[in-house]
């Protein structure tokens, strides 16, 4: 009875080797799913830093025309230059006695800017905190009581 009990529980030769195949398939294919995911996250951890590479590379050429474009703004807009081009569209240097003053009526110059007003008597400056702010719990159950009592005709000292 005992050799049949086990004889009754015990698995084909076969069954036991399709088992088995199947758990090397599945290790197989869950090594082959992490290989892939590392490799797409490989390829796109490498593209996007080939971008930042580029990016990189176009902020320094457009920081280099900047550069370029500054020292050439420096280079016409210099002393000996701006003078060459004025002498050359008929200007010349200005002299004491040489010189004509065009009034404007409506222009009265620059005015000075005034930032604060003047500090005078009439100042008062408010207080910070309101004075609701600043009455004690004591002060303000007086109040009330007093206010209670003069509704009611009586008068506390």
């Amino acid at each position: 009875m005992k050799n049949r009990l086990i004889q009754a529980y015990k698995q084909a030769p076969w069954r036991v080797q399709l088992q088995w195949i199947g758990l090397f398939l599945l290790g197989l294919v869950t090594i082959a799913s992490v290989a892939g995911i590392y490799l797409n996250i490989s390829a796109r951890t490498s593209t996007i830093g080939r971008n930042i590479q580029q990016m990189e590379a176009q902020s320094e050429q457009i920081e280099r025309n900047i550069a370029d474009m500054q020292t050439t703004l420096a280079m016409i807009t210099s002393a000996a230059v701006m003078q060459k081009r004025a002498e050359e569209m008929g200007f010349v240097p200005a002299e004491p006695g040489n010189e004509v003053y065009v009034t404007v009526p409506s222009y009265y110059g620059r005015q000075p800017a005034v930032l604060a007003p003047p500090p005078g008597p009439g100042m008062v400056n408010p207080p910070l905190v309101q004075p609701s702010y600043t009455e004690s719990l004591w002060d303000w159950l007086f109040q009330g009581v007093a206010k209670a009592a003069q509704m009611q005709g009586k008068v506390l000292p």
